[in-house]
Order: structure tokens, then sequence, then C-alpha cells
């Protein structure tokens, strides 16, 4: 039975302790690497988003170029510029269009993954550019409401 024992092998505490460190070691090395990697993705995120919407806007602006859209569809002193971003997820007539249909220009209103929501901060073309009150006479432009720095050092708000 004594030999039994002398022969079974086991960890040592001294082992178990310097494998518990490597993998800490380990550990604390991934940390921040993960951490950059989940704030890379957040930021392709935004880019989708900012993009997504500039180009609803470009597209809405477009239509009221070509005479699609008109009417009580389109404010006098906007432009051609949509009132807001609920008018390109719910659409609006077509000029000379009897059957109903709605020109749609997005499905919804992106979540601006920075602060986890679909409220955005918006310029009207009558704005100053680097404004962060909303005038209400239409919307020309889109930034995140998120203070935060992006990792080339930028403010998302001026994305």
């Amino acid at each position: 039975m004594i030999a039994r024992l002398r022969n079974s092998r086991g960890f040592t505490f001294v082992e178990l302790v310097v494998v518990t460190a490597l993998v800490l070691i380990l550990a604390s090395a991934i940390l921040p690497l993960t951490r950059v990697t989940i704030q890379r993705q957040k930021e392709i995120e935004l880019h989708r988003a900012l993009r997504e919407i500039r180009t609803a806007i470009d597209k809405y602006k477009d239509a009221v170029d070509a005479g699609q859209i008109g009417g009580t569809d389109v404010r006098v002193g906007s432009e051609g510029y949509p009132p807001d971003l609920e008018t390109l997820v719910e659409g609006v007539s077509i000029v000379n269009d009897q059957s109903g249909r709605k020109l749609k220009f997005l499905r919804r209103v992106p979540i601006d993954p920075m602060t986890g929501d679909t409220d955005w901060g918006l310029r009207s073309y009558q704005d100053a550019p680097d404004t962060t009150s909303w005038g209400g006479q239409n919307v020309f432009d889109v930034y995140s409401k998120s203070d935060g720095i992006a990792l080339d050092g930028t403010k998302y708000k001026d994305w």
C-alpha cells in the first residue's frame, strides 16, 4: 500500500501556484486587448449607422429635388431635407401616385452603439456646423451624443 502511494504522482502546491500565476499573467495581458477589440467593433457599428442615416437623408433630398415628394410632405424652408428621422422610417407619399404607396428610406432608426439609444444629435441646414442644439427646421446631419473619445483620438460626436 505504501509503495502504491509513492508511485502515484500529484501536483505539489508550488506547481499549482506557478501555473495559477502564469494563467493570471496571460489573462491580464489579454484583457486590455479584449477591451480595445470591443471598442473597435462599436466604432465600426457607429460608422455604419451614421452612413446609413446620412444615405437615407441624401436619398430623401434627391427624391424632393426630383419631384417625387412634394405637397404637404415638404415644409417651406426645409431646403428639401426631412423634418425628422421618423419621417425617413414612416415614409412619405409619392407625388401623382394614386395607389397610396409610400416612399421609405429607413427600416428603423439605428441605435447609437456608444449610447445604446436611438436618440441622435441632429443639425438642420440652417444650424452652424459645430452647434450642439438642433434648430428643428429639418435634418441635414446627424451625430452621436456620446462624449467618448475614439481609438484614433477624435470625439465620437465629431464623426
